[in-house]
């Protein structure tokens, strides 16, 4: 009885293992005015069912993060010191920032943690990026903001290859490159989650597509509301002091209009 209980124990670290909690980072807005204030979320999820939802589950520790704000010349502004906690207790709630930007151009959002795991023997590796772009008007948006399609050197890294913001809406398809350590990754499952549905269980085909031989892999949105994009790399083999496999996941939050902002005028 004691071996089976073990054992048991056991599968269900294993599963835990594998299937470790995604952090995202989301902004209030995909579009601004310049000058005026957006707000920067720095989620994380319980994602034990192999990320088949957008839901909230504890807290990340900030201790073995980083929390960065690409300006749109490339320039990287370290923003982890204005995380505010948003939560009472420990693992409640979500860390955000207030961010003013002053300059028009496309802006992004990266986020990393790298740490080893206290309950499994676990090296976890986490990445998230998002995008919003800042204009003179809202009435006028361009829609050749550039800067989306710059990696950030992750280890594995979502990097959009059209425009997540501008122009960007129902019907605009949602196109990435999954990279690890710099390099292409084919026949990688991404998840293209909107918040509010759940994916079904094993391949959902509507909202789940594999890499081709290049990475990369397209969904296309039909209503507005915020997409998770997600991708996972389980690297059995890559040890290390107090750790005897390694875990990676990226993440990308795309925030889709209802109505384009550059289609509207």
């Amino acid at each position: 009885m004691k071996k089976t209980f073990l054992t048991t124990g056991l599968i269900g670290l294993l599963c835990a293992i594998g299937n470790a909690h995604d952090t995202w980072v989301q902004t209030n807005t995909n579009l601004v005015r310049s000058g005026d204030v957006v707000h920067i979320d720095l989620m994380l999820g319980n994602h034990g069912n192999h990320h088949r939802d957008f839901k909230l589950a504890s807290k990340v520790e900030l201790d073995a993060c980083t929390f960065e704000v690409v300006l749109p010349g490339g320039e990287r502004l370290d923003a982890k010191d204005q995380l505010v906690d948003t939560g009472y207790a420990p693992k409640e709630g979500f860390w955000t920032a207030r961010f003013v930007p002053a300059n028009a151009g496309l802006y992004m959002v990266g986020h990393t943690m790298n740490k080893v795991m206290s309950y499994a023997p676990v090296r976890d590796i986490k990445a998230a990026k998002t995008c919003f772009v800042v204009s003179p008007t809202l009435d006028k948006v361009s829609p050749d903001a550039k800067g989306f399609d710059r990696p950030l050197g992750h280890k594995l890294e979502l990097v959009p290859l059209s425009n997540p913001v501008t122009p960007m809406g129902p019907g605009t398809p949602i196109r990435v490159q999954l990279l690890y350590r710099g390099m292409p990754s084919a026949g990688q499952r991404v998840s293209f989650i909107p918040r509010g549905e759940k994916l079904a269980e094993g391949i959902d085909e509507k909202y789940e597509r594999t890499t081709n031989d290049q990475g990369q892999a397209s969904f296309t949105p039909s209503f507005g509301t915020y997409y998770l994009v997600a991708a996972h790399r389980d690297e059995p083999t890559e040890r290390g002091t107090g750790y005897d496999r390694t875990h990676y996941s990226a993440t990308l939050t795309v925030y889709v209009p209802q109505v384009c902002a550059c289609c509207a005028q």
